[in-house]
């Protein structure tokens, strides 16, 4: 879909407007660490200037209707300098990857100026190692996770030294007139006439498809039911579910995506399945250290999945609904935290929630931006979810720009209102990188997450070691016994197991006795 002038907000890109406050920014982004050094300034400038007909949406800033006749708009900004978007810095000596997050940190506390395009880009001189490195920064209202891989396409190459593209050398850009407030209202209301013919569109087209009609009719039913059962049932109080502050911490782990191939392979399920296993046992952690006990405690993760297809490639604005994941961190366990991770993702996949969620974004839609503010506050209420984890797949091949390999990506995500810890996953050339966003006041010690994944994904890798070298079937294994179960809160084991005997007492020197008679004395398992 083409992006133009006085195109209008979808409800889900508004509710990112809606749910910013002044320690709430809903700007997303990345951390990228190339090899080699940097380009010279003007260069990176003017290769992003030569990229920027490719995404329009780059040079347009917000318009709001009066009287609130309609959702905001995209306009084209005359006032575009792209000298304020790209920025320039460089890290003091010795030039740390520690210092780089600091400053990636300090970037992340401060709101993006609405009243400008709504994104920043930051070459990062002098990082250690002979490398550089790009902090960027997009409202989420302008885009989503994985259409910002699709723009990957245009800021960077499939080759260190790519021929000359045909379109670099276009004409300047020209913007389109500024409307006016007449305009704006008028292109309000085209948005609301043209919801509503497309409503009665697919009106008609409903009424002459009953049988499909009313099993797309029951499916939503089951979906918002879903989604009012899991309001009936809020996510549990915890340290991170608390008042936050407008600046960020942020710390990272770098993994590789074949260790958790290694254990989805072993154990089934997803490469998802896995990161939210390790999740779950890196916050199991940290609680812990906290002096939080975890018996029983399940929270819940907001995780967003794209509906973003093919149709939508190249396109701007998000495509996205969520799911709200359990993290069981009263699971000890590596290997049956997993199994219950995937057995109730699977069961959230063939659930009605998503379709639910994609019912409610349908009917935001007709909302005015009243209601639709409230709606989206509700959406991200601690009653619903106790931290957000984002996975986005990454292309899986190297990227270069000018000529300097990509060898780190490390996504930025967004805290929510009182929520202090996002996690931000994404895969790029064979690596899974980590993000960890953090509330500056909240968590101090966001270091000990990260260390608690490193040590949540060994806990997997040594299982699924053991599960390829163990006996085979009927030794037990990773199959788990009662004392797993017990272990986790299950039922407990009643009768004692056979090597569970006492080897001292009555009942046994009548063992030995009895086998000393049968000439078995050697075979005794008490011995």
């Amino acid at each position: 879909m083409t992006q133009h002038h006085l195109d209008r907000l979808s409800s889900t890109d508004a509710s990112f407007l809606h749910q910013e406050g002044p320690a709430s920014h809903m700007h997303i982004g990345g951390v990228l660490i190339f090899q080699g050094p940097p380009p010279e300034f003007d260069d990176f400038v003017n290769h992003v200037r030569s990229r920027l007909h490719l995404v329009p949406r780059y040079r347009q800033k917000l318009a709001t209707p009066r009287f609130e006749s309609g959702r905001p708009l995209w306009v084209d900004d005359p006032d575009f300098n792209i000298d304020y978007h790209v920025r320039h810095t460089a890290l003091p000596p010795p030039g740390s990857e520690e210092q780089l997050f600091l400053l990636t940190s300090r970037i992340a506390s401060q709101p993006l100026d609405r009243a400008k395009p709504l994104w920043e880009n930051w070459l990062v001189e002098g990082l250690e190692g002979d490398r550089f490195a790009l902090i960027s920064k997009t409202h989420h209202a302008l885009v989503d996770g994985i259409s910002g891989v699709d723009l990957a396409t245009v800021l960077f190459d499939l080759e260190p030294n790519p021929p000359a593209r045909a379109d670099e050398n276009l004409e300047p850009w020209t913007p389109s007139r500024e409307p006016s407030s007449v305009e704006l209202i008028a292109a309000g209301l085209r948005g609301n006439v043209g919801l509503a013919t497309g409503l009665a569109t697919r009106a008609v087209s409903a009424a002459t498809r009953p049988v499909t009609t009313l099993g797309k009719l029951r499916d939503a039913a089951e979906g918002l039911g879903e989604i009012v059962w899991a309001g009936l049932n809020p996510a549990p109080e915890t340290p991170l579910n608390v008042e936050i502050g407008p600046h960020r911490r942020y710390a990272v782990v770098r993994h590789q995506l074949d260790d958790y191939k290694t254990v989805k392979n072993t154990f089934g399920g997803t490469v998802n399945d896995v990161v939210l296993t390790v999740v779950t046992g890196a916050l199991a952690r940290w609680l812990h250290s906290r002096g939080v006990r975890t018996e029983g405690l399940e929270m819940r993760a907001l995780v967003p999945v794209s509906v973003r297809t093919e149709a939508h490639k190249g396109t701007l604005g998000n495509k996205l609904t969520v799911m709200r994941g359990p993290l069981p961190v009263y699971i000890h366990d590596p290997v049956p935290r997993l199994r219950f991770v995937r057995r109730a993702m699977d069961g959230l996949k063939e659930s009605k929630q998503a379709v639910g969620a994609a019912t409610l974004t349908a009917v935001n839609e007709l909302w005015p931006p009243t209601i639709l503010a409230e709606a989206s506050r509700l959406n991200f209420s601690t009653r619903l979810f106790n931290l957000l984890v984002t996975n986005i797949p990454g292309p899986q091949i190297p990227l270069y720009v000018l000529g300097r390999q990509l060898e780190d990506l490390f996504p930025l995500a967004f805290l929510p209102k009182n929520h202090a810890l996002a996690v931000a996953i994404m895969s790029y050339n064979g690596g899974l990188d980590y993000g960890l966003l953090g509330d500056y006041d909240t968590l101090p010690d966001i270091d000990v997450v990260a260390e608690g994944i490193d040590a949540s994904l060994k806990e997997l890798l040594d299982a699924a070691t053991r599960a390829r070298t163990r006996t085979p079937a009927g030794s037990g294994g990773t199959n788990g016994g009662s004392g797993v179960n017990a272990r986790n809160g299950g039922p407990k084991q009643i009768l004692p197991s056979a090597g569970t005997r006492a080897k001292q007492g009555p009942a046994a020197d009548m063992r030995a006795k009895r086998a000393k008679r049968s000439g078995r004395a050697r075979n005794d398992p008490a011995e």
